[in-house]
């Protein structure tokens, strides 16, 4: 698997991007969220801050896998803009192709991510979800009961 990293300073285009939303809307099944909101988490990824008035870091990176020119992986690491008491990263999504998974595709991306991040990473994962297991592998700790308030 061709593995590639991608931030702001090596960054996708608007096709690559689009590509990259249209896999995980399609392969993160019953976990994923509307297509608008996984683009909106991938074009963060590539925002500098220069322009914003604020001073902490924003943007992020983008890995994928390939096999045979065909993405096959995708994961997407947000920075927060905090350090210490937040993670200075949080993993928003991954996924692998249907047809790959089980293959030990999905741990290697989740290293390439891991070596990628200038911090620490967390995650939100459903109890449901079997990525749960994969990540405890790989040293994911559960610190915190998540917690949220919907305003409609």
């Amino acid at each position: 698997m061709k593995i590639d990293v991608f931030t702001p300073a090596n960054a996708m285009d608007a096709g690559q991007r689009e590509e990259v939303s249209a896999f995980l809307y399609e392969y993160l099944d019953q976990f994923g969220d509307k297509k608008e909101d996984i683009r909106k988490a991938v074009d963060y990824c590539f925002r500098d801050g220069t322009n914003l008035k604020v001073d902490h870091p924003y943007g992020g990176y983008v890995v994928t896998g390939r096999l045979d020119g065909q993405m096959v992986g995708a994961v997407v690491v947000n920075k927060t803009g905090m350090d210490g008491y937040i993670p200075e990263n949080i993993l928003v999504y991954i996924a692998t192709h249907r047809e790959q998974r089980g293959k030990g595709l999905g741990r290697k991306l989740m290293n390439a991510a891991i070596d990628a991040a200038e911090g620490n990473i967390a995650l939100h994962v459903e109890p449901e979800n079997p990525a749960g297991f994969l990540y405890e592998k790989l040293g994911f700790t559960s610190k915190y009961k998540e917690m949220r308030l919907v305003k409609s």
